[in-house]
């Protein structure tokens, strides 16, 4: 995240509240310095001093003349005191400031994920009505009047009517076809019936089969059986964002996918462990980009409970661990 610079105007203060300024206190200083003149002036008229000390001459052995001493002290560690606490609410106050300029830069981040999120859904949804209309809908309307060609036919001319049942055979075919894909789409193809890792090797293939040249390395350690929906949809869901975020700026001619399960034998851990490494063209750590998706893998691991780490650099490939507690249903 960029740095905030943090000014007076970042954060007005609310209506009707006049904001206090932390100025030098020089009114405080005079009024200090006068009184102590003025304290001084009369101590010395009315020779408070001399009629002090006559009046506990009497008492030495109580030892009250030296109160004066005491007093001096306790004054001293009175006023180091106060120097201390207003040291430190200043720090508090500087420590405040920079926790909200950062919390202000998280909210507008997240102000931004959930735009994204709305123009990528009407974004999806614009791309699936057109493919419905130019897809299903064109092909429909084939079998439509195939099956109107046979029914006027009255089944007189076998040839024709063979003709156009294998025409609506292929219709059906591709219109099967595009479900299929419209349904991988919208859920991961076989994560509901054949489980995660089945999921996670028909993503990778298919992503081997988009990119030839490109050498994909999946290893899997452990055993994903029992993981909750969740916890497997984002799993997944990181890969597949992983994948497309290397197919679109990377060019990378490696890619090593890690996926373990870390449990120990009593069960006081259970995590999930993925890292996902190219060796493309990667990006400075300090670049300002628009790649949402790693903004939105970093917020969908952190929902989650876990850790997202992200290492980048400029030719040297771009690498991110995502650690993730699980719970056994």
């Amino acid at each position: 995240m960029n740095a905030i610079k943090t000014t007076r105007e970042s954060f007005p203060a609310p209506p009707g509240i006049t904001p206090v300024r932390s100025a030098w206190p020089w009114r405080d200083i005079i009024v200090v310095i006068a009184t102590t003149a003025l304290s001084v002036g009369i101590a010395a008229h009315f020779q408070l001093n001399e009629s002090l000390y006559a009046l506990t001459r009497h008492w030495e052995h109580f030892q009250i003349d030296e109160l004066p001493v005491g007093m001096l002290v306790l004054s001293i560690g009175l006023v180091w005191l106060a120097w201390r606490r207003f040291q430190q609410a200043r720090h508090e106050l500087q420590a405040r400031r920079i926790a909200e300029a950062r919390l202000a830069g998280v909210l507008a981040q997240n102000r931004e994920l959930a735009q994204e999120q709305v123009r990528i859904q009407e974004l999806d949804r614009k791309h699936l009505a057109r493919e419905l209309h130019d897809q299903l809908g064109q092909y429909l309307n084939a079998i439509k009047l195939d099956a109107m060609s046979i029914s006027e036919s009255g089944g007189k001319d076998t040839a024709f009517a063979m003709d156009a049942a294998r025409a609506i055979v292929r219709s059906v075919d591709h219109v099967h076809g595009a479900v299929s894909d419209m349904i991988g789409r919208l859920r991961p193809v076989g994560l509901d019936e054949l489980g995660l890792l089945a999921a996670i090797e028909h993503c990778v293939d298919h992503w081997r089969q988009r990119l030839p040249e490109t050498r994909f390395v999946l290893s899997v350690t452990g055993d994903f059986d029992g993981l909750s929906e969740a916890l497997t949809l984002t799993v997944y869901r990181l890969i597949q964002e992983g994948l497309t975020n290397i197919y679109k700026h990377s060019g990378a001619t490696h890619v090593q996918i890690d996926l373990q399960r870390n449990r120990s034998a009593r069960g006081a851990t259970d995590e999930v462990h993925l890292t996902v490494a190219d060796n493309g063209c990667g990006m400075e750590p300090r670049t300002h980009t628009s790649r949402f998706g790693l903004r939105g893998m970093r917020e969908r691991v952190e929902m989650a409970g876990g850790s997202f780490v992200l290492h980048s650099s400029t030719r040297k490939g771009l690498s991110f661990a995502a650690r993730l507690p699980t719970e056994a249903e």
